[in-house]
């Protein structure tokens, strides 16, 4: 593949990554229920590849899109939830055969990504955003709910330096984390320095002794996407701001989430 979009080869290499880890697995393996909200494999996989289908229509065939996120969207007001709405998208497509589709779908995707405008806009659920964000929301979801799948797996993931993509939406959401809970945010926004998977330094905001997030690139990504609890990590706060974030970051769209308590999220 060319790549003229860096962000669309990322996006792929995490998908790659999972597909490594899934493709050993027998069919009922992928019923495997996770810590995640008691989704299974299977139900992550539906949800990745549902919203990758979305995403691609967002690029290449806009009304599509626009018909799919109003059905989903009334499904989801009426209370319905995300696995009701994917189970009945892919209408008994499931475990090996519907990892297979995921699996045979990304490259492509990724692929239109790639040589598109990085600047260009398009539609989302919520307000519009750029390709280049688009693509990167999606390596920030599969990051995410990936980590469930490794946990129950028990397995250790190795991250490469394309995390830092994960880790600048975690940075850049500081302000929404507050405000989709109803909460005004701590100015200044706070210092943060991770180290990258490679022992690299990342950082961003001010320096501010007294103000500052500090630790691992993947600890900190794991936090701001609600993979695990700040207490079950090594991640450092200083002041007030930092503290209160890290105990209530939250780098997705959607309504307000709850972090998981000390202890749930965890591997096998």
């Amino acid at each position: 593949m060319t790549v003229k979009m860096q962000e669309a080869h990322d996006f792929k290499t995490e998908c790659d990554a999972i597909a490594a880890l899934l493709d050993p697995l027998s069919n009922t393996e992928f019923d495997s229920v996770t810590l995640f909200k008691g989704w299974t494999i299977n139900d992550i996989i539906g949800h990745l590849h549902l919203w990758n289908i979305a995403a691609d229509q967002t690029l290449t065939d806009p009304d599509a899109f626009q018909v799919f996120i109003k059905k989903t969207m009334g499904a989801l007001m009426t209370g319905k939830t995300h696995k009701d709405t994917q189970n009945a998208y892919f209408k008994g497509l499931k475990n090996r055969a519907l990892f297979d589709a995921w699996k045979a779908y990304y490259p492509a995707m990724s692929e239109r990504f790639a040589v598109s405008d990085p600047d260009g806009r398009v539609k989302w659920a919520g307000p519009d955003m750029s390709v280049k964000s688009c693509i990167i929301a999606r390596q920030m979801e599969h990051w995410a709910h990936a980590q469930a799948i490794y946990d129950v797996l028990g397995q250790e993931r190795e991250d490469k330096d394309s995390l830092k993509n994960v880790a600048h939406i975690g940075v850049t959401t500081y302000s929404w984390s507050f405000k989709v809970k109803g909460l005004t945010p701590i100015l200044p926004k706070p210092y943060v320095r991770l180290t990258a998977p490679s022992g690299a330094i990342w950082e961003w905001n001010d320096p501010q002794e007294d103000n500052k997030v500090e630790g691992s690139a993947t600890e900190f990504s794991q936090v701001v996407a609600q993979c695990r609890n700040i207490a079950d990590t090594s991640i450092v706060t200083t002041g007030k701001a930092a503290t209160q974030w890290m105990k209530i970051a939250q780098c997705f769209a959607g309504g307000p989430e709850t972090p998981p308590a000390q202890g749930v999220r965890r591997k096998a």
